[in-house]
């Protein structure tokens, strides 16, 4: 009787030893995920604060951190382990000091200010995630809220002018006509009021040397004198009074931002747009244009439907 337990104390052991060997294989699966993410910017903020706590939550088994630009050694002082993480220009600018350092995601930068810093390649150490809405999207937003709408109308100037191209293109497949200006001083309005004559709607580009607080009464009021809608070229603009835009949102990006933290950095792309985002329509604007209701959710479910099919 006093045997039966010495038996069994082998099998108890052997199950200890199973569960011990379970924990640490566990615990070297989660340190083998683990990795250290440093977000960095010229300036904290509220705003910066809250991404970062954001991304925490999103990333729990990483070591995720803001660290003020300044605190920063050059890049080729970190280690190459480390997911670098750039949240505005200044920090670009740092990081083009050196080719060396680890490969480096660029949240939220235009196409023009990437043209402006790097022209027209990107380094193979940057992976850009681009801010301005794609015009492929922002065309198609157009067919799908105004298609009734053939010319579409576009400012450019110096800065923006490479972009015509990719707007051509987009716009051909879709049965519209791209009718350009080029307005190099804003001060003088006949290029806007000549381009307004020539076409239905407006395509608002993110460039701000044409779309900014000082130009937009000027190209609002004279849109919508002549009844032609203006789309974008962002939310912002959108709540000030063009029609609509698609965006992407904190959610979105930290959506994107997750994704690819989840990946190898040999694998993060040159150059991306969010796959995820969202469309916002002024009410107020869409009434005054008589034009109907735009529903946000199921436009811009219909807009990824388009891109996600083959």
């Amino acid at each position: 009787m006093c045997r039966a337990p010495a038996r069994r104390t082998p099998l108890r052991g052997c199950r200890r030893l199973a569960l011990g060997l379970l924990l640490m294989v566990g615990l070297t699966a989660i340190q083998a995920r683990a990795a250290e993410i440093v977000l960095t910017g010229a300036e904290d903020s509220p705003g910066v604060q809250s991404f970062t706590q954001a991304l925490k939550a999103l990333r729990p088994e990483d070591s995720v951190r803001f660290t003020p630009l300044a605190s920063l050694p050059t890049p080729d002082k970190l280690p190459a382990n480390v997911r670098l993480v750039l949240l505005d220009l200044p920090s670009l600018d740092w990081r083009l000091q050196d080719t060396r350092g680890p490969a480096t995601l660029v949240l939220r930068i235009s196409r023009l200010q990437a043209r402006d810093r790097l022209g027209e390649a990107t380094p193979n150490h940057l992976s850009l995630l681009w801010s301005d809405p794609p015009v492929a999207r922002q065309l198609r937003l157009i067919r799908a809220i105004l298609p009734q709408l053939r010319r579409v109308g576009v400012l450019y100037d110096g800065h923006s002018e490479f972009l015509l191209n990719d707007i051509r293109q987009a716009a051909a497949p879709l049965g519209l006509e791209i009718v350009t200006e080029r307005w190099d001083d804003t001060a003088d309005s006949r290029p806007l009021q000549n381009l307004l004559g020539q076409s239905d709607v407006l395509l608002g580009l993110d460039d701000p040397d044409l779309y900014n607080p000082k130009t937009v009464k000027n190209l609002l009021l004279s849109s919508y004198a002549r009844q032609r809608p203006l789309i974008g070229p962002s939310a912002a603009f959108v709540k000030a009074g063009s029609l609509a835009s698609t965006y992407s949102d904190q959610d979105d990006w930290l959506a994107i931002l997750d994704e690819l933290l989840d990946r190898p950095a040999t694998t993060w792309p040159r150059t991306l747009y969010p796959a995820r985002f969202k469309v916002l329509g002024n009410r107020q604007v869409t009434r005054s244009l008589g034009i109907e209701p735009i529903d946000a959710e199921s436009v811009a479910a219909t807009l990824a439907e388009g891109e996600h099919r083959p």
